[in-house]
């Protein structure tokens, strides 16, 4: 007797995703709500659970493929050891390796307990590392392209080929130029769509300012171990810009509103996507209230969202809503940018890289700790007034952080 696997319900308004790795092979034990299979929707990846404990039954559909809610997408088949794996159920666990890969890697990776996603399994093929002896960083210990690629630079220089099994590729000359295709998950087709229709939609508009960074640097080096010890979380820049936000808001509110039809709304409240990087691209999970939060409350939502983002665990309702977003491309070594709105909020503030530049202070040529901060903003709603008034008050209270203890 087997059970079938149904695609959960995956939000709201959500119909469909696409499968985008099998967790479980055929023939494998499988406990009750384990992860067996792993969607992509719109926004964020979902992980399919197991509904009985047994083994693993045949695939209905291939890693790629769109399904739908309620969709069969495998069985779960009664009993508690392992399964010899029927050969239709065999030619169905993944899409068929051409003839011309090496017999060698192949073997490796398909024999290999780690769940490896298409990315993964075409780099461990061309690089011809075996997946069982490196030890993965990503969720449940699965290998990452990173985790391979890191191998790869570790690992000695593979044993010449035989010319019986040697591929292609590998006989190709020196130089060869070569192309490759890969399908745009969900994701990346969302992220794309959204970003288009901002700019197709809003009317866009960036101003900058600089703002040094000397006073909140201070205040990190001197308060982050006492307030690492009593909050259990590091104290970062973020909270800081959160608040200085918070702040600003509140004599700016149009900064913190969105158009809806012929509407304005307003919002009391300040709901801050955050954008962090992803596996599959960068996402906007959302701290809500934060104008009544903490420092400590912010710095452990977004360290917490963060992790989350690397394991794939984000939900539907951890990314759903926001007010306003702050994206820091500082982390990457952006010196400048422009970052685009995040429909159907009007605002977006881009944090950047912190260097020492020379400025003038009372006179004289100084180096201080400077970042340029991108306030991007739908002009529709958002007048050039009212978006160089809130970064200033942002950057017055970077420069000055007792103005947030003090809200001046």
């Amino acid at each position: 007797m087997s059970t079938e696997v149904k695609v959960p319900v995956l939000g709201e308004s959500i119909t469909e995703a696409t499968l985008g790795q099998w967790l479980k092979k055929p023939g494998e034990p499988v406990a009750v709500d384990e992860p067996i299979a792993s969607l992509e929707t719109d926004k964020v990846a979902v992980e399919v659970p197991s509904p009985v404990a047994g083994i693993m039954g045949a695939y209905a559909v291939e890693e790629g493929a769109t399904v739908n809610v309620g969709a069969v997408i495998a069985s779960i088949d009664a009993g508690t050891g392992a399964a010899a794996v029927p050969a239709a159920a065999a030619s169905a666990v993944a899409p068929a390796v051409t003839s011309t890969a090496a017999p060698a890697p192949v073997a490796a990776s398909e024999n290999s307990d780690l769940p490896l996603s298409p990315a993964v399994r075409r780099l461990v093929l061309e690089l011809g590392i075996d997946p069982s002896k490196i030890k993965g960083t990503g969720k449940d210990g699965r290998l990452t392209k990173e985790d391979v690629i890191a191998a790869a630079k570790g690992a000695p220089a593979p044993a010449a080929t035989s010319a019986s099994t040697a591929t292609p590729a590998a006989s190709a000359p020196t130089g060869a130029r070569q192309e490759e295709r890969v399908k745009m998950t969900r994701l990346r087709q969302t992220i794309a769509k959204r970003l288009k229709s901002a700019q197709d939609t809003a009317a866009l508009l960036t101003t900058f300012n600089d703002v040094d960074m000397s006073a909140v640097i201070e205040a990190r080096a001197t308060y982050k171990d006492l307030f690492e010890k009593k909050h259990g979380v590091r104290l970062g820049f973020m909270g800081f810009f959160t608040k200085a936000v918070a702040l600003a808001a509140r004599d700016v509110p149009a900064v913190n509103a969105q158009i809806d039809g012929d509407e304005i709304v307003y919002h009391n409240y300040l709901d801050v996507s955050v954008a962090v990087s992803a596996p599959n691209g960068l996402v906007v999970p959302v701290v809500r209230n934060a104008d009544a939060m903490s420092f400590a409350q912010i710095e452990k939502a977004i360290g917490d969202f963060g992790a989350k983002a690397k394991a794939g665990a984000l939900t539907m309702e951890d990314m759903s809503g926001g007010t306003f977003t702050i994206s820091n491309g500082g982390v990457f070594g952006s010196l400048m940018s422009t970052p685009i709105i995040n429909p159907p909020q009007s605002a977006v503030l881009g944090l950047h890289r912190i260097e020492d530049r020379a400025v003038v202070r009372d006179g004289q040529v100084v180096v201080r700790p400077m970042m340029y901060l991108a306030l991007s903003y739908d002009h529709r709603l958002i007048d050039g007034r009212e978006a160089v008034t809130f970064l200033k008050i942002v950057k017055e209270a970077i420069e000055d952080p007792t103005r947030l203890l003090i809200d001046l």
